[in-house]
């Protein structure tokens, strides 16, 4: 196992849609290790290093509410953006006032979470000036300085994630939760290894008193 961090992550609202929900969203009850992954590269992302989401801990009660979000039915064309960087004199933007709809949503409120990371090498582009060691000073000082990329979001950009660093595991706050509860089958992560066809991977979620082992549940990956 790589060098490894505890952030905790803190939100008024949070939406990890499920993907199965096509019209209107639905959160997942927790968040996803997609997601948490997210919000760890909107601090430190590098293409040496590759961040994998260990534990995942839930601090407060899962509490839902129904929002309404301005949404737009339309998506930016990939053979059109690639047209257009050799050459091609076509607009490449999206008209959100002409594509505009609203859709109901079913969020998470009042969002508290752990999660505990580490990062892994990536050999092919891994380079002589790379440290594991230098990777992982310069994540501990943007953490402790607040700086990030871009801004950490809770499954969407409406949605922002306050993220500070837990020093010491000894430190992580006690969840209110209790008991064993079976989460089903959850996004995991995107398998990006062919960029024209992205494929989702599932995983078993468990949550034994408020904490999900994300890699003992991650053990079989389904697509």
């Amino acid at each position: 196992m790589g060098y490894g961090i505890t952030v905790r992550v803190e939100g008024p609202y949070a939406l990890f849609t499920r993907p199965e929900m096509k019209v209107e969203r639905v959160s997942y009850d927790v968040i996803t290790p997609s997601a948490a992954r997210g919000i760890i590269e909107a601090v430190y992302w590098k293409p040496a290093i590759r961040w994998v989401i260990d534990k995942i801990h839930v601090l407060k009660e899962i509490q839902f509410t129904n929002i309404r979000r301005n949404e737009v039915s339309d998506k930016a064309s990939v053979d059109n953006a690639l047209q257009v960087m050799k050459g091609a004199n076509k607009p490449l933007y999206i008209a959100a006032t002409e594509a505009r709809q609203q859709r109901a949503a079913m969020v998470l409120k009042d969002v508290d979470y752990v999660i505990e990371a580490h990062f892994e090498k990536v050999e092919k582009e891994w380079g002589e000036r790379d440290t594991e060691e230098g990777h992982y000073n310069i994540v501990l000082r943007r953490l402790r300085e607040g700086q990030h990329f871009h801004a950490p979001c809770l499954g969407t950009r409406e949605f922002p994630a306050k993220v500070t660093l837990i020093e010491d595991k000894g430190n992580i706050p006690k969840s209110p939760l209790t008991g064993k509860r079976d989460l089903g089958y959850m996004l995991y992560d995107l398998d990006f290894s062919n960029p024209r066809d992205i494929q989702p991977m599932f995983y078993h979620a468990v949550m034994q008193d408020g904490m999900i082992d994300v890699r003992e549940c991650a053990k079989e990956v389904r697509r």
